[in-house]
């Protein structure tokens, strides 16, 4: 039985490899794409759907790519609105018992069976973070960004939480309670930006896409001066 259960565990790591690279390969030439996550329980008549497509749509209009984690709800709109626009549409598809079917409007569609590798391939192709109200997977999603950031474990990202009545709560129990008992600092509620302004998370998005190209034409120049 020992046996059985490591010959299991060894191919559990082939298919994460697998995932990972398969991630890795399909969006490679991905360029500037925006994450933008939400609950897949919202339904096309809610507020926050219209708002998430709208985005999408917005952006795809600045010339970013949208990535969601492909189910319906927030991640659909968020697709639906890339997609209609000619815009690169991804979705990083989970298999769960319950909520998440693939929408169709992905034109980059990938499948993932581990959230952590699914994580990755967020954090690693996405330019910045939009998190629409949403429940624990978009917490989840959230609060891995903003502790890598953090930590200076990625290179800085704007996360962006839409929707102050959802969100304002969170941020004011994090002054009251950890910032308060010297938890976490104050520069760390800078790395957050609550808005209800779709032009004000495009102007976000715009000036650190600029950044990224700046500090890219510049690595250039040290790697390769001859060009």
């Amino acid at each position: 039985m020992i046996d059985d259960f490591k010959g299991d565990e060894s191919w559990r790591l082939f298919r994460i490899i697998a995932e990972f690279t398969e991630g890795i390969d399909a969006l490679s030439d991905l360029g500037f794409a925006i994450s933008i996550f939400g609950s897949a329980r919202v339904t096309p008549d809610n507020i926050y759907y219209e708002k998430a497509e709208q985005l999408a749509r917005r952006l795809a209009q600045e010339g970013f790519a949208t990535i969601t984690g492909g189910g319906p709800g927030i991640m659909e709109a968020g697709n639906k609105g890339a997609n209609e626009n000619q815009a690169k549409s991804v979705g990083l598809n989970i298999d769960l018992p319950m909520e998440q079917s693939p929408n169709p409007y992905q034109n980059i569609s990938l499948n993932y069976r581990y959230f952590f590798a699914r994580k990755v391939m967020f954090v690693k192709h996405s330019m910045g973070y939009v998190c629409m109200p949403g429940g624990f997977g978009t917490f989840d999603e959230f609060f891995e960004a903003l502790t890598l950031l953090q930590t200076n474990k990625i290179y800085p990202i704007p996360i962006v939480l839409y929707g102050t009545d959802f969100w304002q709560g969170l941020l004011d129990w994090m002054a009251a309670q950890p910032l308060k008992h010297g938890l976490i600092s104050p520069e760390d509620l800078e790395l957050l930006t609550v808005t209800d302004d779709i032009e004000e998370v495009i102007s976000i998005m715009v000036q650190h896409r600029k950044y990224k190209m700046l500090k890219i034409r510049r690595a250039k120049t040290v790697y390769y001066p001859e060009n």
